[in-house]
């Protein structure tokens, strides 16, 4: 009988990427929270209609990518492909847009891709999505947190903000049409993706990677030509607070996204040190979107962040967080009664030392076995009990990692004086 795998696409994450995510996502969570939002939770499975309202039903992740079922009562679910739909229709739902509202969520996402570095069938998101400020200030404040991100995690200078306005729905419904009046008359020349396109999704065009393609575009029209004032005046307004808080952007006029449901300022964080999956974050404003998912007109911007990619750019960086060793104390037994008395002493010691990680060792086994263990474990002492100290009323502290050779590799403690000898080592490091 053959093992049973992991599906293709969808990947264990072991202890040792644990703690690197879990370092990430305690920078996020801290820097989210000191700009104001709140954190939201919202179910992985959603009503398909959702996605297909939002996402818009001509896209490729709603077409193509989407795992969509139907349940016992044959209603058709989704497995959330992305974020924002599910945060607009919680915060409809409870109410919690009668203000302005800024909200961050976190969690799995799925899409069938083929999968990549970089890219797979279920991957980790985290988002931001700020509601009920229609200004270019807003704009402003998730890219300046962003920004910050990067600052913080040390990756500022391989990453680069790219930088767009769409314009109102209205505005990019007339480009919409004059782009395809164009790629119309050139309709051979297009790659076969593109020609799908056309009909379907054609500003996606714009983001084609063919080089043929890409020289076609060249003398189509200009997404800027068709802008509305109030978009122009609020991308202006919006690069103007950016050039002020000292963050650089390249303008890129052919950035508009996947997603229906963008308009005026989009943006995405890209860079050059992860080969062809080079958007590490990316995201937009979404006026209409609350309205459209049954809401009264709110308007919102937001963005997600791919974690796998964000780990995989700081490895490129060389700026992975260090792991964190198993263990702080180590504690090894020989016999049942000094197990029991091990055991007890470890839980007297947890309840006063809170977040030391104090690993005890079960299943036995020789001194010399139990010793390699806790080396193994990194940590940084060992608490060794036997008959001798059971019998004595002592605990044997060996420090496994000490450099300071003022301290004793080795020494007798005894039972009553252990919180405070441990206390004291702690506090000097040694």
């Amino acid at each position: 009988m053959s093992n049973i795998r992991a599906i293709r696409g969808m990947n264990d994450l072991l202890p040792d990427e644990t703690t690197i995510w879990q370092s990430v996502e305690t920078a996020v969570r801290e820097l989210v929270a000191s700009y104001g939002y709140a954190e939201i939770r919202m179910p992985i499975v959603e009503h398909t209609e959702l996605f297909k309202r939002s996402i818009g039903e001509v896209t490729d992740i709603v077409e193509k990518e989407m795992y969509t079922f139907d349940d016992r009562n044959g209603e058709s679910m989704t497995l959330r492909p992305e974020g924002t739909a599910g945060c607009v229709r919680a915060a409809i739902q409870n109410g919690l847009l009668t203000t302005s509202r800024r909200l961050w969520y976190a969690g799995p996402m799925f899409r069938y891709e083929r999968p990549q570095k970089g890219r797979q069938r279920q991957f980790h998101q985290v988002g931001v999505e700020a509601f009920g400020v229609a200004t270019p200030d807003m704009d402003a404040e998730v890219i300046l947190l962003s920004a910050r991100l990067w600052r913080q995690l040390g990756v500022a200078d391989s990453v680069e903000l790219q930088l767009n306005s769409i314009g109102s729905l209205e505005a990019r419904a007339a480009y919409r049409d004059a782009l395809v009046a164009y790629l119309q008359q050139h309709h051979e020349a297009l790659d076969e993706d593109s020609q799908r396109r056309l009909q379907s999704n054609p500003l996606r065009i714009l983001d084609s990677k063919n080089p043929e393609t890409q020289a076609l575009l060249n003398g189509a029209p200009a997404l800027g030509d068709y802008l509305d004032e109030e978009s122009r005046s609020d991308y202006a307004r919006l690069k103007e607070l950016l050039d002020a808080a000292g963050v650089a952007y390249t303008e890129n006029p052919r950035l508009v996204r996947g997603l229906d449901y963008y308009n005026k300022t989009v943006f995405e964080w890209v860079t050059d040190r992860l080969g062809a999956q080079g958007t590490v974050c990316a995201g937009g404003r979404y006026d209409g979107l609350v309205a459209q998912l049954g809401g009264k007109p709110v308007p919102a911007i937001g963005f997600a962040m791919g974690m796998e990619r964000l780990v995989l750019l700081l490895e490129a960086c060389d700026r992975l967080p260090l792991t964190e060793p198993e263990a702080d104390i180590y504690v090894v037994s020989f016999g049942a009664p000094a197990q029991r008395v091990a055991m007890a002493a470890s839980e007297r010691l947890r309840d006063t030392f809170a977040g030391l990680r104090i690993v005890q060792h079960n299943g036995g086994g020789s001194f010399k076995s139990q010793m390699k263990k806790a080396d193994k474990s990194g940590a940084r002492f060992a608490l060794i009990w036997g008959e001798d100290e059971v019998a004595a009323g002592t605990v044997t502290l060996k420090a496994l990692r000490s450099e300071d050779e003022q301290q004793p590799a080795q020494q007798s403690v005894a039972s009553e004086a252990l919180a405070d000898t441990l206390r004291a080592l702690l506090a000097t490091g040694n």
